[in-house]
C-alpha cells in the first residue's frame, strides 16, 4: 500500500491516472509543432554553449522525458536555453583542451548536467525553493541584457562564416572588426545568416502562427542544396550521429570538480528564476497551483537524465512552452510526443539536417538572443528609480565586461547589498498632525503638520540591527541636540520588526546618554515579539517601562497630560483640535 501511495505522488503517475481521453488529439497535434521548434533551436543553443549540434538532440530528448515524469506542470516545456548556452560555455570551454576535444567537452558538460540535477534536487529537499528571489528583477534585466549582447557578439562571426579566438566580450568586437577589415567574411555565409534573422523576424511579427523557426530551417537546407553552398565557403551541419543517445557515465579529471562545481551553482540559480517565473506564468493561465519544490524536483530529473545520455544543463523555456500552448497542449504527453519524433529522427533520417548552414544556427541563436534583451524595462527604471537604473547597469557591464559567470555572481550580489542598503540606510522622519487626516503623518510630506513643544514623534523604517543601529543612534542624537530641546522622543517603532544585540547595547548606550540631557526616549506601537526581546535584553533596566505605549496617541495623550502641552499654530482648524482634545 505504501508502495503504491508513493507511485501515485509522483507527478507523472499521477498525470497518467487523471488523463482524459479527449485530450489525446491535441496532445500529439502539440507535439508535432513543438517538434518543429526543438530540433533547430537544440541543435542551435548546442552550438551557443560549445557543443556538437547532436548533443543538443540528445539533450531534448531526455529531459523532456525526465520532466515528463517528475514535473508537475501539466504544459511547461524544458530544454537546451539560450540563457544557459553562454554559462554551459563559460564553464566548459576553459577546461576543454587545446585541441578543443568535443568528447571532452561533452562529458564535461554532462557532469555539470549532473551537478545542477542534483543541486536542484537537494534544494527541493530542503525546500530552498526562495532563492529564485535572490537575483531582483533590476538586475536580472541587466544580467539578461548583457547575456543578449554577448550572445550577439559571440554570434555574428558564425554568421558571417569565420571564426574569432577571444575569451571576452572586447576581446570577440575586436576580433569582428579585425577579421572584417581584413575581409574574412564569406558572402554566400552571411547571406544565409542575415536573410535567416530576416525571415524569422518577419514571419513572427507578420504571420505568428508559422513556425518561423522551421520555415527558415528549411529555406536555408533548400538554398545549400540548390546553390550547393558548401562549396562557397558555407559551413553546414553535415551528418548527425544515427540512433537513440547511448547511456554514459561520463569520466573527467578530479581538478575539473571545482570549476565545474561553480558553474553549477550559477546555472541552478538563473534555471530555478526562470522556471519558478516561467511556472507561475502558464499556472496562471491554467488554474494550476505553483509548487516551487516539486519544480526543482522535476527540473532536477530532467538535468540528471540528459546528464546521463550526453547531454548538458536544461531550463523551462517561455517561448517554447507558450508553442506548446498555442497548439493546444493539455498534458506532458505532448513533450513526449517531442522526445518520440526526434528519436525517430535519428533512428530513420539522420541525414535529415546534413545541408543545414551554420549560419542559420546562427540566425536561431541571434533572433533567440534579442527576446532575452529588454530595453523598455531598462528605460522604465530609468524613469521610475535611478538607484534600481544604476543596479542594472552594473549587472550589465558585470555580464559584458567580466563574463556570464562573473556577471551572475555580480547580479546576485548587487540584489542582497541593495536590500542590505535599505535597511542600512533606511528612510526615517518626524511625523505630526495634519489638517482633516487621522494620525499622525511625515512632516516632509505635510509642512503644514503641527507638532507639541517638547515632544518629537519619529519613525524609524526598518529592523534595528547591527548595521543600522549606529544610524538609528545618530539621528536620534540629532532630535536631541535641537535648539529648543525636546523633553521626549516617541519612536513610532511600528516598522520596526525586531531588535538585535547589537542594537540593543546601542539602545542602552543612547538612552542613558539622553536621560543625562533630561531627553526620555519613548516608543509606541512596538510589536510583543520586538517588546519581548528588549525585555529579555534587560533593556527596561534603564528605559522606564512607563514609557511604552501600545499606539502614538495613547503616548501624546500621556505626554500633553503629563507637561499640559499644546498644538503649535499651523493650518489645522479648531475640528482637528476638538477631535484631539476628545481623544
Amino acid at each position: 500500500m505504501r508502495a503504491a501511495g508513493r507511485l501515485r505522488a509522483v507527478p507523472g503517475i499521477r498525470a497518467v491516472s487523471s488523463y482524459r481521453r479527449e485530450w489525446l488529439v491535441k496532445d500529439l497535434v502539440a507535439g508535432v509543432v513543438l517538434t518543429t521548434l526543438l530540433v533547430p533551436q537544440g541543435m542551435a543553443y548546442a552550438e551557443l554553449a560549445g557543443l556538437p549540434p547532436i548533443t543538443g538532440l540528445y539533450t531534448s530528448i531526455l529531459c523532456l522525458l525526465g520532466y515528463a515524469v517528475c514535473g508537475p506542470s501539466r504544459i511547461l516545456v524544458l530544454g537546451p536555453d539560450s540563457s544557459l548556452g553562454p554559462m554551459i560555455a563559460a564553464t566548459v570551454l576553459p577546461l576543454v583542451a587545446a585541441d578543443g576535444d568535443p568528447e571532452r567537452a561533452v562529458a564535461l558538460a554532462s557532469v555539470l548536467a549532473l551537478m545542477v540535477a542534483a543541486i536542484m534536487i537537494l534544494a527541493s529537499v530542503a525546500k530552498l525553493g526562495f532563492i529564485a528571489d535572490l537575483i531582483s528583477k533590476p538586475t536580472m534585466i541587466g544580467y539578461m541584457n548583457g547575456l543578449a549582447l554577448t550572445i550577439l557578439i559571440g554570434q555574428l562571426p558564425k554568421l558571417l562564416g569565420f571564426k574569432v579566438d577571444a575569451d571576452n566580450l572586447i576581446g570577440e568586437c575586436v576580433g569582428l572588426v579585425q577579421k572584417l577589415s581584413d575581409g574574412a567574411a564569406v558572402p554566400a555565409a552571411a547571406a544565409v545568416g542575415v536573410g535567416g534573422i530576416v525571415v524569422i523576424l518577419v514571419l513572427q511579427r507578420l504571420m505568428p502562427k508559422i513556425p518561423a523557426v522551421l520555415a527558415m530551417v528549411v529555406l536555408a537546407i533548400a538554398a545549400a542544396t540548390v546553390f550547393d553552398l558548401g562549396e562557397h565557403g558555407v559551413s553546414l551541419v553535415g551528418e548527425l550521429p544515427e540512433g537513440f543517445p547511448p547511456f554514459t557515465i561520463p569520466e573527467i579529471r578530479l581538478s575539473d570538480l571545482a570549476p565545474l562545481f561553480a558553474g553549477a551553482l550559477g546555472i541552478a540559480l538563473v534555471s530555478l528564476a526562470d522556471t519558478i517565473s516561467n511556472a507561475s506564468a502558464f499556472a496562471a493561465r491554467t488554474g494550476q497551483e505553483v509548487r516551487g519544490n516539486q519544480e526543482m524536483t522535476g527540473v532536477g530529473v530532467a538535468n540528471l537524465a540528459a546528464g546521463l545520455f550526453q547531454g548538458f544543463p536544461v531550463s523551462t523555456s517561455g517561448s517554447r512552452t507558450a508553442v506548446a500552448e498555442r497548439a493546444g497542449a493539455r498534458s506532458q504527453l505532448t513533450g513526449v510526443v517531442g522526445a518520440a519524433l526526434i528519436v525517430l529522427m535519428l533512428v530513420l533520417a539522420p541525414g535529415l539536417f546534413r545541408n543545414l548552414p551554420q549560419p542559420a544556427l546562427a540566425a536561431v541563436v541571434i533572433t533567440a538572443s534579442l527576446s532575452l534583451a529588454d530595453i523598455p524595462g531598462v528605460v522604465r527604471l530609468w524613469r521610475q528609480r535611478r538607484a534600481e537604473f544604476l543596479l542594472c547597469l552594473a549587472a550589465f557591464a558585470g555580464v559584458a565586461l567580466l563574463g556570464v559567470l562573473p556577471g551572475i555572481a555580480i547580479a546576485v550580489a548587487l540584489s542582497v547589498l541593495n536590500v542590505f542598503r535599505r535597511a542600512w540606510w533606511p528612510y526615517n522622519t518626524v511625523l505630526g498632525r495634519v489638517q482633516g487626516l487621522e494620525g499622525y503623518h511625515d512632516i516632509r510630506s505635510y509642512p503644514q503638520a503641527r507638532q507639541l513643544p517638547g515632544l518629537v514623534i519619529h519613525r524609524f523604517d526598518a529592523p534595528l540591527f547591527f548595521a543600522n543601529a549606529k544610524t538609528f543612534r545618530d539621528e536620534i542624537r540629532r532630535l536631541a541636540d535641537a535648539d529648543p530641546r525636546p523633553t521626549w522622543i516617541l519612536i513610532a517603532a511600528e516598522p520596526v520588526t525586531d531588535v538585535d544585540t547589537t542594537a540593543a547595547d546601542v539602545l542602552e548606550e543612547l538612552d542613558e546618554h539622553l536621560n543625562a540631557k533630561g531627553v526620555h526616549l519613548v516608543f509606541a506601537e512596538l510589536k510583543d515579539p520586538v517588546r519581548r526581546k528588549i525585555e529579555r535584553y534587560g533593556l527596561t533596566r534603564t528605559i522606564d517601562p512607563r514609557h511604552f505605549f501600545p499606539t502614538v496617541e495613547a503616548a501624546v495623550a500621556a505626554f500633553r497630560l503629563r507637561t499640559g502641552a499644546e498644538w503649535t499654530e499651523g493650518t489645522e482648524g479648531t475640528e482637528g483640535t476638538e477631535r484631539e482634545e476628545r481623544a
